[in-house]
């Protein structure tokens, strides 16, 4: 039997840069060639990244990515190549478009595999854009029969959304491999989930598996890559690395070596790479360098600190240190100590004259009335103001230090700590915070330990902590996990035998906070459920 070489390349593309991610291809299409591969795969949707979005509705977009197909024909003159792309589909329903698999060889497209299930729930929409497949069909490639998929197309042998199951229909007939291409983002239980949904198909249907799937940050969705093979009974064989580009050459032999153990990562690990990620990404493909932040001396701040750093570099992390009346001392001390463990530059800007002179000019409109939030929030304003300066002046972005636990009760100050380019823990709950400090110090210590140890407070009102407003987080994280992230009613919750009186005024508290998070900056997403696209609560309801 002829021992066909398949290599996977697993890189980071850029949404629309279509000469960009032409060359990535073209340098991993020439080491496959150098390494004497038969079949080269990337992901769904390689040549324009995924997801496209709106893009795909312009006529001009998809012209382009077609002027590619003839590059890609001439490389297959000595590699088989399997993409991820956009084609034009000739049914009249109004969409015009699949979203396809093409395999090239032999200096033409000799094959078109088109994805059947389009999901349209959390962050997805392609049933917005393309057309469902209907056709099923194994390809005969060099004396071997593939069996080719698209992501989702293999999602419904775990969970039936659909009334169709592609790779059942598929698999019926005799193949080789399977081979699916993904752009599957990235939450910190899916990578188990894929390794169970995959290793299930390999083991039930007695086939070895290719998974390719893409790697990198695109706004707010983040692509972990972990790109594997399987082998028959289901077991993985070779894993690429997870958040870096990755490439590797599977052969007949590598079916029948043993398998390697692989072990998983911990949840919190996972969660500090992805950021890391996120952040990265979001500035090198906007093209910056730079980054401001406001470091409180609290450990929202301290965290994305030193995130940022991990991802831009000490050099790249300009630190903006902004004390009030109401700061402690060691607040302030913590946060120098911070900026100085990872030699990171920064500037303190007192707040207090300009917080006086805001009160001043308002104090005849407010003459009479008692003072409340209105003044706190002031405060983080005046903070928000100079910090958007400094981005302006100077071309930083700004990272939004915000947590989920503050954005999904709206303890935070809009047009204040929401400013930003980006908020990289909206998606992480304030206990999870905590969790990501301690695994920033365990090889050394980055952020003071006075940070951690302390009572969070948004030192706005003398002594003032946020259990003063709020429950304890422990219980607090409990409560909005179960609301936001699993989508329980109140009643479900209180049958966990929490106080119905919290619950009562959490729910409340989240929901009347919709329109704060509808102006927030785009949330990095790592769990199975964040506030952002994938989230689309209405504003204006009444609904309990």
């Amino acid at each position: 039997m002829y021992p066909m070489k398949i290599a996977l390349a697993q890189l980071n593309y850029n949404i629309g840069d279509l000469e960009g991610n032409f060359s990535k291809i073209e340098v991993a299409i020439k080491k496959a060639i150098k390494d004497q591969a038969d079949l080269i795969v990337f992901s769904e949707l390689a040549i324009c990244g995924y997801p496209p979005r709106d893009l795909l509705d312009y006529p001009g977009f998809i012209e382009r990515i077609e002027s590619y197909f003839a590059p890609i024909s001439n490389w297959s003159k000595q590699i088989g190549i399997l993409i991820g792309s956009p084609t034009k589909s000739n049914l009249a329903s109004g969409k015009y478009l699949y979203n396809s698999a093409l395999l090239f060889d032999q200096g033409k497209l000799v094959h078109q595999t088109n994805k059947t299930l389009l999901p349209t729930y959390d962050i997805f929409d392609e049933a917005r854009y393309f057309e469902n497949n209907s056709l099923f069909e194994i390809v005969s490639f060099r004396g071997k029969k593939l069996a080719i998929t698209i992501c989702e197309d293999v999602w419904n042998e775990a969970v039936l959304l659909y009334d169709k199951n592609p790779v059942e229909t598929l698999l019926k007939k005799e193949a080789d491999y399977l081979i699916v291409l993904s752009a599957s983002p990235f939450d910190y239980t899916h990578h188990t989930n894929r390794i169970n949904l995959l290793g299930g198909i390999a083991s039930k249907f007695k086939i070895p598996i290719c998974y390719i799937n893409q790697v990198g940050s695109y706004t707010d969705i983040i692509f972990d890559g972990g790109s594997m093979v399987f082998d028959r009974q289901g077991q993985v064989i070779e894993q690429l690395e997870s958040f870096k580009e990755d490439y590797c050459l599977i052969s007949q032999d590598t079916f029948q070596s043993p398998s390697k153990i692989y072990q998983p990562k911990a949840k919190i690990e996972l969660i500090h790479d992805a950021l890391v990620l996120g952040i990265k990404d979001y500035f090198s493909k906007l093209g910056f360098k730079k980054a401001v932040i406001g470091l409180s001396g609290g450990i929202d701040s301290a965290v994305i600190g030193i995130l940022a750093q991990r991802a831009l570099g000490s050099e790249n992390v300009f630190f903006v240190l902004m004390p009030s009346k109401y700061s402690s001392d060691h607040s302030i001390t913590d946060a120098e100590q911070l900026a100085n463990n990872i030699q990171a530059p920064y500037t303190k800007i007192g707040i207090q004259t300009i917080v006086d002179q805001f009160e001043d000019s308002l104090e005849p409109l407010f003459k009479g009335l008692d003072i409340d939030l209105t003044e706190e929030n002031i405060q983080a304003r005046t903070r928000g103001v100079l910090l958007m300066a400094i981005s302006n002046k100077l071309g930083h972005i700004l990272l939004n230090t915000s947590n989920k636990s503050e954005m999904s009760v709206g303890y935070s100050t809009l047009y204040g700590d929401m400013c930003g380019g980006l908020c990289a823990l909206g998606d992480v709950y304030k206990q999870e915070v905590f969790e990501l400090a301690k695994f920033i110090n365990k090889d050394k210590i980055c952020i003071p330990q006075n940070i951690i140890d302390k009572p969070p407070s948004a030192e706005l009102r003398p002594d003032q902590k946020d259990s003063d407003s709020l429950p304890d987080y422990e219980i607090l994280d409990q409560i909005l996990y179960h609301y936001v992230d699993e989508r329980k009613t109140k009643e479900e919750i209180l049958g966990l035998n929490f106080d119905p009186d919290v619950v009562s005024r959490i729910i409340q508290l989240v929901n009347n906070s919709e329109y704060k998070r509808y102006q927030s900056p785009p949330v990095l997403k790592i769990s199975t459920k964040a506030f952002g696209y994938g989230r689309r609560m209405p504003i204006v309801a009444k609904y309990n």
